[in-house]
């Protein structure tokens, strides 16, 4: 599957939070440059922690944030919603992975 040159949406119910337009492709990591949307601004300082904690290495606090983003939000392929994803956005670029089934607990 290519996935070059696709463009996924960032949705918070029906506002759009931002387009990330997909070209590069290293997977199961998809890489692409990041339109914000309406939205962004209430999301984005979030977005800020999360790379704040990873780099201090504060990983259960990331997860906590992490988490919320993810039940918020809902990533959507060309072909439609994603069950779950790992989602990074440092304007102008995002990076991802993503399942269209739920990931599995450890």
């Amino acid at each position: 599957m290519a996935f070059t040159d696709e463009t996924w949406r960032l949705v918070h119910g029906e506002d759009l939070v931002g387009e990330i337009r997909i070209d590069d492709a290293d997977f199961p990591w998809l890489h692409g440059e990041f339109t914000p949307g309406p939205g962004w601004p209430g999301f984005a300082p979030r977005f800020a922690e999360c790379r704040e904690l990873a780099e201090a290495e504060e990983w259960d606090a990331w997860g906590q944030v992490h988490l919320r983003l993810e039940q918020e939000l809902t990533l959507h392929a060309p072909e439609g919603p994603m069950a779950e994803f790992l989602l990074h956005i440092e304007p102008p670029r995002a990076w991802f992975r993503f399942s269209e089934e739920p990931f599995e607990d450890d």
